[in-house]
């Protein structure tokens, strides 16, 4: 009799089979859209329908974490910002190893800053390697009927799986050393016979459904991996974390009284006493400043981690220096915002600079939450992980919203021509999403940026290049449409100012 572990075992690795071959048939297509929202939805629709075919209970945040992954994958249908398809993968495999979580019972709205960590970590290796836990040790290959139609399913799987691999070596060595046996191939295959492309397909197929089954493996069959007890003697105590604090604040207070000096004293005084433009100034300490603002989050937590069970005296008097830090930091970001501000009137709006303001901005909602959670203390400091997560989330909702690639040309278009020429190759290499503000402003541009933007749009654009349906995207398909429907007009455009356009 086949026992529940061993039958969710093989309904696990035959799911896993269907990701590897739907993964290697859909996710080969890149940049990816359509593709990866199917391959998303099935992933937790397979979840879904596992686990309430074997009755099992998840987390009670289960429901939500699912529902955000299909969004997540969604996502690829609308925007076309290489960028910020990058944080939607990253917040999408994040999704996916909390939901790992919480199918295993696990209430992520409880969980530390650690425990996030802990998760990300044990879902990255468990997937790796549950494929071979679940084939070796999970799935009881003894329990499958010994008669009737089942009785081989083991050897013959076996035979297939050492074989495959021989197979495609042997045929492509035959197919090589003999035209007549590769012409046979090619006629049984329907189509040339690539030893090349066997593997990598094979590979892909394998790959693809080793990840899912061994994600689904640690989500229905893992168990948390529980953090070690901290030790009782490991708090540093006020007096080194206080100490360390008072320093930082006095360095931070430093920093801040010379910035109000330069934004009090305005372009004169920063170009009489350092010798830069105003913009220059600006440009140099931006990114700085966002580092800054980054290692402080992880400065602050590590110090409450070394104050606990301090007496309820030196517990406030850490979060008083740790408030003045935060204070002070709120002042070098709007330092920070500012330099940014002159920036980009100075250079104009990039995809970086976006960035990073999007995650300065990040940085302010965190801070602001660190100091109403943890600084406030028990219950409330519970719910810090989680709240940073939701922002996270908020702010990636936020840029989907603003459509970072057409903002970008949409602000660069804005500033004086005369004084900022517009950048017409840079805003060529955006996204789709550029190419309606592109169009709109073609003849506002001077001669040489028509002949680029109307050679760059017909040659990334052309509606006569062969899209692939794997890849489709609203903003791309737009972009093609847009391309096609003024094609004539932008090769007249080209010819007018005489500008070579690929056909």
């Amino acid at each position: 009799m086949i026992s529940p572990r061993t039958r969710l075992g093989l309904e696990i690795a035959a799911v896993g089979v269907a990701a590897g071959v739907a993964g290697d048939a859909l996710l080969r297509a890149v940049p990816w859209g359509l593709n990866l929202t199917l391959c998303t939805t099935a992933l937790v629709a397979a979840a879904v329908l596992l686990a309430r075919r074997h009755s099992l209970t998840p987390g009670p945040d289960a429901p939500w974490l699912g529902a955000t992954a299909v969004l997540l994958g969604a996502a690829f249908l609308r925007r076309d910002a290489a960028v910020l398809a990058s944080f939607d993968v990253v917040a999408l495999l994040m999704t996916l190893a909390l939901g790992a979580a919480s199918l295993q019972g696990e209430h992520i709205m409880k969980w530390r800053t650690l425990d996030y960590v802990r998760g990300g970590a044990t879902a990255a290796v468990a997937s790796s390697v549950g494929a071979l836990v679940l084939a070796g040790h999970d799935v009881q290959w003894r329990e499958l009927p010994r008669e009737g139609r089942l009785r081989h399913v083991r050897a013959v799987a076996l035979g297939v799986a050492l074989a495959a691999p021989l197979l495609v070596v042997f045929a492509g060595l035959f197919a090589s050393a003999d035209q007549v046996f590769g012409n046979l191939l090619a006629n049984l295959l329907g189509g040339a016979f690539d030893a090349e492309a066997v593997f990598t397909h094979t590979f892909l197929i394998c790959a693809w459904a080793a990840l899912v089954a061994g994600y689904l493996r640690w989500s229905f069959f893992g168990r948390p991996v529980a953090l070690p007890a901290a030790a009782s003697n490991a708090a540093l105590g006020i007096v080194p974390v206080g100490t360390a604090l008072g320093l930082l604040n006095l360095l931070f207070l430093t920093f801040v009284v010379v910035q109000l000096r330069y934004f009090f004293g305005g372009v004169g005084m920063v170009e009489e006493t350092i010798g830069l433009t105003y913009a220059q100034y600006a440009r140099r300490g931006f990114f700085e400043l966002v580092t800054v603002s980054g290692l402080v989050l992880p400065v602050l937590l590590a110090a409450d981690y070394l104050v606990r069970g301090e007496a309820p005296a030196r517990i406030a008097l850490f979060r008083r220096l740790a408030g003045l830090m935060l204070a002070l930091l709120v002042v070098i970001m709007a330092s920070a915002l500012q330099r940014m501000r002159l920036y980009v009137d100075a250079f104009g709006l990039s995809e970086i600079r976006l960035y990073a303001t999007a995650f300065m901005i990040y940085l302010l909602g965190v801070f602001a939450w660190f100091g109403w959670t943890v600084l406030r203390g028990s219950p409330r400091r519970e719910r810090f992980a989680f709240g940073a997560l939701m922002h996270g989330f908020a702010v990636l909702a936020g840029l989907h919203v603003l459509n970072p690639d057409a903002f970008i040309v949409r602000t660069n278009l804005s500033r004086p021509a005369a004084e900022h020429p517009f950048d017409a190759e840079y805003a060529l290499t955006l996204g789709a999403d550029a190419v309606p503000l592109l169009l709109d402003a073609l003849p506002r541009f001077p001669a040489e940026d028509q002949c680029a933007v109307a050679a760059g749009l017909l040659k990334r654009w052309s509606p006569t290049d062969k899209r692939d349906w794997r890849s489709w995207n609203w903003s791309r398909s737009r972009a093609t449409r847009l391309v096609a429907d003024r094609a004539e007009a932008l090769r007249s455009t080209a010819r007018q100012v005489h500008c070579k356009v690929v056909t």
